[in-house]
């Protein structure tokens, strides 16, 4: 009977048919008569009892218009297992129906204010956000609670006992709902894990900056699933998993291979400033360090701030980055010119987006006309931050920097000749995509300026010298990490300058196990997408509107280009459709098309506040559907009506 109902539930999720296509199935044959389940953007499950129902979860709401066919009158409740907006985004559709509606106590204020969880101007401690770019997905209109649910609680309805569990991890207070079934259990149990011990998607559990915050109460929770050992598990996305008890413990097996190799691979926060740099020698101006004859560094005690220089025999620098210091950085410059000649500074060379490593450019160029340059490419992160929804951009960081004006840009490859130097700037990804490296041959050895890419002690052969493995960077391997691990390897330098004051002497064997580590990452995030290319449940940015901020007027028009992509080795159908609140339209309302094999298409629009709204910020979803399989409003974009 169990496989009969994997059978239909398949059959459904696999020909993606409209609502009208589909009906209420079995949820739980043999085991309990009166649970039916619904798929559109997530599995809606029903429990009947007479004329009456609750809903676990609502997805798109179509399965309102099928509940005649059950017998089903009335609903009375629907509970929610965490905040999603696939997972609630038919509530308007509830209007006539008037259930009571419960969802976690820990979530409230994202049902109930999803507007504070989105700003136009970002801060680096925003919660429930990766430096400034959110990792939760809140309705597009406010959702009250009639009751928060608290973990370990039960809810009554028609004599039955709800139990509920705490399952956070995928979701800042997820919750899993137990039912009884004779003697055992059955465990409606939201994004906590698919079948085959998979995740459903990524960023939700991207908590912090790639210390795993989210992944511990992740397999927490599929741990206490795993105790009250249920019969069958019904996630919030594809089939019903069986043998649950034994697929929860492979999943967090699972997780914890996929922990020892997603945490940065070298010592950060225990011996990292003892390895930092045990290269550069002292000078005659405290605070900096020497480490060749043209090479220059800052160098003190918890000396974490972004500061390499290459000093030419006239006395011109060159320097690469610069950021979180400001006052060692100008006082090292006095001494600079003071005791070792420096005659000013050209220029300094961004390596990547983050506003850290530019946060002091623009005071050195005010006071030294120091010229600030960057990758062609990276310059509109810092020009205009407020287009994106990327993690730590520089107008994130509260110092009164909105943006950034760049002077220069370079095309990957291109050479610099200064001051008797052939340098080159490279496009060099890893931590991000938007990043850059300069390299070229300096007192006799191949030096190449790496950025936050890579960090480590290479002489410590249990290092493998990652950064943080951050989504929100917009950072898919395969534009990051492992070109940077490719691109060090054909280059095999002498020496390597990380940012944060790092210095890597003879890093062959670290860049090695890098590249190893590259690849096995990418497995690790295999093994646990349920998805045909890992991409799509790692990528933040698979649909992404350009600016992510925008502003109209009331009456008046916001201007958006959408970028999709298509991961896949094969052309790719999608159809996207937008919706606002408060009566704003989108022209179009819905893009439909094919992108080829690993393209990305570019699809423009505008958005149509009416007049008369009120001023104020509202959330925009975009409801995405690829290849016939919909994802729900899982992407979005912020509109602020006023001046």
């Amino acid at each position: 009977m169990r496989r009969a109902f994997r059978n239909i539930f398949f059959f459904l999720a696999a020909a993606g048919a409209p609502a009208a296509a589909q009906d209420l199935a079995p949820a739980a044959p043999g085991l309990e008569d009166n649970l039916f389940v619904w798929t559109d953007t997530c599995n809606a499950y029903v429990l009947r009892d007479g004329d009456a129902a609750l809903l676990f979860d609502l997805g798109d709401g179509g399965l309102l218009e099928h509940l005649d066919r059950i017998g089903v009158k009335r609903i009375e409740w629907v509970l929610f297992t965490h905040h999603h907006r696939e997972q609630c985004q038919g509530v308007p559709k509830l209007r006539e129906w008037r259930p009571r509606i419960a969802a976690p106590e820990a979530e409230r204020a994202l049902f109930e204010r999803p507007t504070d969880f989105r700003k136009m101007r970002p801060s680096l401690g925003d919660k429930f956000t990766v430096y400034g770019a959110s990792y939760v997905r809140p309705p597009v209109e406010p959702i009250p609670l009639d009751r928060g649910l608290k973990p370990m609680e039960t809810f009554p309805w028609h004599g039955r006992e709800i139990l509920c569990l705490e399952t956070k991890g995928h979701s800042p207070g997820g919750m899993s709902y137990l039912l009884r079934a004779g003697d055992r259990w059955i465990a409606l149990s939201g994004d906590v894990m698919l079948d085959g011990a998979r995740m459903h998607y990524w960023p939700d559990s991207e908590w912090d900056y790639g210390f795993g915050a989210g992944i511990y109460p992740l397999a927490a929770g599929a741990g206490l699933l795993e105790h009250w050992d249920p019969i069958l598990l019904l996630p919030s996305h594809g089939p019903p998993v069986s043998a649950p008890a034994r697929q929860l413990r492979q999943y967090i097996e699972k997780l914890r291979r996929f922990e020892r190799l997603y945490l940065r691979g070298y010592g950060v926060n225990t011996f990292g400033a003892a390895d930092q740099d045990p290269v550069s020698r002292p000078t005659p101006v405290p605070g900096l360090g020497r480490i060749s004859r043209h090479l220059y560094k800052l160098r003190g005690p918890n000396q974490w701030a972004n500061f390499g220089l290459i000093l030419a025999d006239s006395g011109r620098a060159l320097a690469v980055d610069a950021g979180l210091d400001r006052k060692t950085l100008e006082r090292v410059i006095e001494g600079m010119t003071e005791h070792l000649g420096l005659k000013g500074i050209d220029a300094v060379l961004v390596t990547h987006m983050h506003g850290d490593h530019i946060l002091d450019a623009p005071a050195l160029r005010e006071k030294h006309g120091t010229r600030i340059w960057t990758l062609k490419g990276i310059e509109d992160k810092f020009e205009h931050p407020e287009r994106f929804d990327f993690a730590a951009l520089v107008n994130a960081y509260g110092a009164g920097l909105d943006s950034v004006r760049i002077d220069r840009t370079f095309e990957p490859g291109e050479k610099l000749l200064w001051e008797g130097f052939t340098l080159t700037v490279d496009w060099l990804p890893g931590q991000t995509k938007h990043g850059c490296g300069l390299w070229g041959q300096i007192d006799g050895r191949r030096v190449i300026f790496t950025g936050d890419n890579i960090f480590g002690y290479p002489e410590d052969p249990s290092q493998t010298g990652h950064e943080a493995v951050v989504a929100h960077n917009d950072a898919v391997l395969e534009e990051g990490y492992m070109v940077c691990a490719d691109f060090l390897r054909r280059l095999q330098p002498d020496l390597m300058l990380g940012g944060h004051s790092w210095v890597m002497d003879r890093p062959a064997g670290l860049i090695e196990r890098f590249w190893t580590w590259s690849r096995a990452m990418r497995e690790a995030y295999r093994e646990l997408s349920a998805e045909e290319d890992y991409r799509i449940m790692f990528d933040p940015y698979g649909v992404r509107a350009e600016p992510y901020r925008v502003t109209a007027r009331p009456g008046g028009t916001a201007e958006v280009v959408l970028h999709v992509r298509n991961f896949k080795d094969r052309p790719q159908r999608h159809r996207i459709s937008l919706r606002a609140p408060d009566g704003i339209a989108a022209d179009p309302p819905v893009l439909e098309g094919t992108i080829e094999a690993g393209k990305t298409g570019t699809y423009p629009l505008r958005l149509l506040p009416p007049p008369g709204i009120k001023e104020g910020l509202r959330i925009v979803a975009l409801d995405v559907t690829l290849d016939g399989k919909r994802y729900g409003e899982r992407f979005d974009l912020i509109l602020y009506v006023g001046p």
